[in-house]
């Protein structure tokens, strides 16, 4: 092997027992460590000459955790009581299931036709470039060019999640069909299947795991979604309380139970989608 081909660096090490152990470094790693090093000195330069108007950086830090502990150590509700605040996290709840629902509908239909092994590669294209830049636009802006339509409220931000979990799905569920076996899908059309035959008796079950998995994580992302959109797009729900209890109010302690509802509700959701995809899909 001609030593003079390798596109590396060496570096010598002399040890204390006197053997001498050689270091290969990688021009990709190289690059990476210069990059990181540069990156360290200029988030230095912008700390050192960043203009603080007056504030300290220590005193606003305190005051920092001082929130939070008012937060999350004293959070009480102020504006409406417990049970309110259950109902609007259900609000929000049902946003999130409502647009996965329909959204996955609609991108299973899609996506099948944008799969390259079920689809001819026209049809296929086309569809995954509209879907290209439906994800390239945030949910939020989706949300805002509906409400131009619909008015702000709930039925704009309905449209804007389905639309924007239409475009996320039918990547995720088109990629699903096209890592299923050729030789399956060949089987079956020389054996005189129709073309929605090989849809339902081979395609769905073999991918059925992968499609409830990125199904059940789009309806986490919509949640959250919904979260931020009833502040956005006035879809009421908890995250309109959560707006007007930060923004209107300025009441810490509500912020802080609201938060922990959400985080409740989000941690359910992980727990409960871990379950069913562990027991109904094997």
């Amino acid at each position: 092997m001609d030593i003079s081909n390798l596109q590396t660096k060496s570096t010598y090490i002399r040890h204390r027992n006197g053997k001498i152990k050689t270091a290969v470094q990688s021009k990709a790693q190289i690059v990476t460590k210069l990059t990181l090093i540069i990156l360290a000195l200029l988030t230095i330069y912008g700390f050192k000459t960043f203009d603080y108007k007056n504030i300290s950086v220590v005193v606003a830090m305190g005051e920092t955790l001082n929130n939070i502990k008012q937060m999350f150590l004293g959070a009480k509700l102020s504006h409406f009581n417990l049970q309110y605040g259950f109902y609007q996290v259900l609000v929000t709840l049902s946003l999130g299931f409502l647009t996965t629902l329909i959204g996955a509908v609609i991108a299973l239909f899609l996506g099948i036709f944008a799969a390259r092994n079920l689809s001819n590669r026209a049809t296929s294209n086309i569809i995954k470039a509209v879907v290209s830049f439906i994800r390239a636009i945030p949910t939020v802006l989706w949300v805002l060019i509906f409400a131009v339509a619909a008015g702000l409220g709930s039925v704009a931000a309905v449209i804007g999640l389905t639309f924007h979990t239409v475009g996320y799905l039918i990547k995720a569920y088109s990629e699903s069909f096209e890592e299923m076996d050729e030789g399956v899908i060949e089987a079956l059309k020389a054996s005189g299947a129709s073309f929605w035959q090989i849809i339902f008796q081979a395609v769905l079950p073999s991918t059925a795991t992968s499609l409830m998995a990125w199904t059940f994580l789009r309806f986490e992302i919509n949640f959250t979604n919904a979260v931020a959109m009833g502040a956005a797009a006035g879809a009421g729900g908890i995250g309109f309380e959560l707006f007007m209890a930060g923004g209107f109010y300025y009441d810490l302690k509500e912020v802080g139970v609201i938060t922990m509802l959400i985080l409740a509700f989000a941690m359910f959701l992980e727990f409960s989608s871990t379950k069913i995809k562990n027991k109904y899909i094997k």
